[in-house]
C-alpha cells in the first residue's frame, strides 16, 4: 500500500485493523477503520471513508471488502450495520461522494454514481447506478441500469424504474476504471 504521507489506519473496538494490500493506493485523508479488506491495485480517494467496526450480538465485526482494481472515490462513505458485510466486486467503481451501507453486495464492474445511496441491496454485475439514484432493499439483475435521481426500494419500482445498460455505459464504466488504476500507478511511482 501507498500514499504520499501516513495514512489513517484505524483499529476497531474488537481489535481488527484493515488489511491492504501492497499496490493499493489510498490518499492521505481517507480513513480505513476496523475489519477492512483492501485488495489489489485499489484507489481509494480523499476523504473517503471505508469503516467496519459495528459489531453484532456476538461482538464480532463483519468485514467489508473491496475487490481488485476498485476505486472509491473522493468522499465516498463504506460503512455496514453490525453483522452485516459490504462486498465490492473487482473492477467497480464507487463515485464521488456515494454511500454504500451493509447489508449490501456489488457485483464485478459496478459503477455508483454520484452521491448515490446503495443500501440493504444485492447488485449484480455492471450493474449502473445514476447519479443521485436511491437503491434499498432490492436485488438488481446483471447489467441493471438505475436512471438518475429515482428511488428503486420495492420490486414495483425496479419493473417500472430500471433498465438495462448500453454498451456506451459499459465503455464509461471501463474508462472510470481504467482512469483510477492509472492514477494508482502513477501515485506509487510518484511516491516510490
Amino acid at each position: 500500500m501507498r500514499s504520499s504521507s501516513n495514512i489513517s489506519l484505524r483499529l476497531n473496538p474488537e481489535g481488527d485493523w484493515p488489511q491492504v494490500d501492497p499496490s493499493a493506493y489510498i490518499d492521505p485523508t481517507a480513513q480505513l477503520i476496523g475489519n477492512v479488506h483492501i485488495g489489489p491495485r485499489v484507489y481509494v480517494g480523499p476523504n473517503a471513508v471505508v469503516r467496519a467496526d459495528e459489531t453484532d450480538t456476538s461482538l464480532g465485526v463483519a468485514p467489508i471488502e473491496i475487490g481488485p482494481e476498485c476505486n472509491v472515490q473522493d468522499g465516498v462513505i463504506v460503512h455496514a450495520l453490525g453483522g452485516t458485510t459490504v462486498t465490492v466486486g473487482r473492477r467497480s467503481s464507487l463515485g464521488h461522494g456515494c454511500i454504500v451501507h451493509g447489508p449490501c453486495t456489488l457485483g464485478e464492474g459496478c459503477f455508483v454514481g454520484f452521491g448515490a445511496k446503495v443500501f440493504d441491496a444485492a447488485i449484480g454485475d455492471g450493474v449502473f447506478v445514476g447519479t443521485g439514484a436511491v437503491v434499498q432493499g432490492v436485488e438488481l439483475a446483471p447489467e441493471s441500469l438505475v436512471p438518475p435521481a429515482v428511488l428503486v426500494s420495492c420490486r414495483e419500482h425496479v419493473i417500472r424504474l430500471v433498465g438495462t445498460t448500453s454498451p456506451e455505459d459499459r465503455r464509461f464504466v471501463e474508462r472510470v476504471v481504467a482512469a483510477n488504476v492509472a492514477l494508482v500507478e502513477g501515485y506509487i511511482r510518484l511516491n516510490g
